[in-house]
């Protein structure tokens, strides 16, 4: 019976711990947390009114992702993404899946493609209801699944790997105005030319998404330069407990 009750006081924990990993994941992307701040765990964790064990264990699943690094003392800096940065990572990006978009229009079964369609028309769902957390995620798993049709697992691992150094922060601002749906409709454009068996409009569609999901984040980074500073962060995550 002790072990049962063990494993439940654990079950809890990791509970509390995800929920609060969640929560900072959505005040990175709304853009509360600050690229380049450092918060400390104790700090956070008064703000959501709860012991910072599971702060800093979630801080510390958010620094497996690259989001934020650990500072010896202090606690966690937000990752930053400068303009230099973000243009290299899409040149990689370009590099790798505009002509693996088009090798796998050429030989991926129709049906493997087809399967991707309801994850393609969440991401649309989700950026017409303001659902940043849910646009990211169903756009992450859309992109990865669309590569591993090709096969390489590899692959698959180093675009994962661009796609976190790349996270797009501070898109509250664009969400409100609407500017996500044009970018996420375009998931359905591409589905459907390689669906058709279009290898060379697909290829040319990849290539104009990364630039539009590049320029989404110029504008977010933007935007993110007029929030105030963290304190009024922190506050609202207060008040998300």
């Amino acid at each position: 019976m002790g072990h049962l009750k063990q494993r439940n006081l654990i079950t809890t924990r990791e509970r509390l711990r995800d929920q609060v990993a969640h929560a900072l994941r959505a005040a990175l992307i709304s853009g509360e947390l600050h690229p380049g701040e450092v918060y400390s765990a104790p700090g956070l964790a008064e703000d959501f009114g709860i012991s910072a064990t599971p702060v800093r264990e979630a801080m510390l699943d958010l620094a497996r992702e690259g989001l934020v690094e650990p500072v010896r003392n202090k606690g966690f800096r937000i990752t930053e993404v400068n303009e230099h940065d973000l243009d290299q990572y899409t040149e990689i990006r370009t590099l790798i899946e505009v002509p693996m978009i088009g090798r796998i229009t050429r030989e991926a079964a129709r049906e493997d493609l087809e399967a991707l369609r309801p994850v393609a028309e969440e991401i649309v769902h989700a950026a017409r209801e303001h659902d940043l957390i849910g646009y990211l995620e169903a756009d992450r798993r859309f992109h990865l699944s669309l590569l591993a049709l090709a096969g390489n697992d590899r692959l698959v691992e180093t675009v994962g790997d661009l796609r976190k150094r790349s996270r797009l922060y501070g898109l509250t601002a664009l969400d409100e105005r609407d500017q996500l749906i044009p970018s996420a409709e375009e998931h359905i454009e591409l589905l459907d030319l390689m669906v058709a068996g279009d290898a060379e409009g697909a290829e040319k569609c990849m290539a104009r998404h990364l630039g539009h999901v590049r320029s989404l984040w110029a504008k977010g980074a933007q935007e993110q330069e007029k929030k105030p500073t963290k304190r009024v962060a922190r506050r609202r995550l207060g008040a998300a407990r």
